[in-house]
């Protein structure tokens, strides 16, 4: 009974039938094919629960300090993008959930972060403006009045959207010669989801594209991370940096 109940849960959500027999019944731990499935799921799975509270330590810090000082809003608006990308064009081609469940809750976060950044900022009525737009282009790029074309540009402008978003953050640490409200935890937790995001995304869906927008998530993120530990035990309340002459 228990042995059925197992093979329930783990087939076929986790493990191909075949694998199944060849890891738990047959015990061949070395049969490479299946480890990599194995590996590639629970990485997925994982990832993807760990997405539910990857940016709330930033949402807090942002709360705490009422303030989004040193986070860059055109930066947080192209990261969305990015994101909405993975998730629409992953849905459109019907990708396992473990291989990209985390946008969904990514997005979810990245909005609460741009409409505080707004709220914060002294501008709420823009905020509300901002959760009404996104809503209504999301309910758009998701229903079938989106030609399939349309969905593939938008994962391929994942790849320049990140750049770009990463690089407005990382002008904005340096002109203001700190890192400001951006959370450590969260910037660090982004990174280990993308790296270990390019072996699941190869290993579930063969895609190239979603590929290579999680190598190039990984370098900038990489970059970030960098600034963070250069600037660490800067104020926030520190004097921006002065301009040369």
């Amino acid at each position: 009974m228990a042995a059925t109940a197992l093979r329930g849960l783990l087939v076929p959500h986790l493990l191909p039938e075949g694998c199944y027999d060849e890891l738990l019944l047959r015990f061949n731990l070395l049969h490479v094919p299946c480890l990599k499935i194995l590996i590639s799921k629970g990485l997925g799975i994982a990832i993807v629960a760990g997405s539910l509270l990857v940016k709330l330590p930033q949402v807090l810090k942002i709360v705490r300090a009422r303030s989004a000082e040193g986070l860059s809003f055109y930066a947080v608006l192209l990261e969305l993008l990015a994101i909405t990308g993975t998730m629409v064009y992953s849905l459109a081609h019907r990708f396992p959930f473990s291989a990209w469940g985390e946008a969904l809750f990514l997005m979810l976060q990245t909005v609460a972060i741009g409409f505080l950044a707004q709220h914060f900022g002294g501008r709420t009525a823009q905020g509300l403006c901002f959760l009404a737009v996104y809503a209504a282009l999301l309910g758009l790029l998701l229903s079938p009045l989106t030609p399939p074309a349309v969905v593939t540009l938008l994962q391929a402008i994942n790849v320049p959207a990140i750049v770009i978003s990463r690089l407005l953050q990382v002008t904005t640490n340096y002109r203001n010669g700190h890192t400001g409200q951006l959370s450590a935890l969260t910037v660090g937790l982004l990174l280990a989801g993308s790296l270990a995001r390019i072996f699941t995304s190869v290993q579930e869906t063969g895609d190239p594209l979603l590929a290579l927008t999680y190598m190039v998530a990984s370098l900038c993120n990489g970059l970030i991370m960098a600034q963070l530990l250069y600037y660490w035990g800067v104020p926030a309340q520190a004097p921006a940096r002065k301009k040369q002459a």
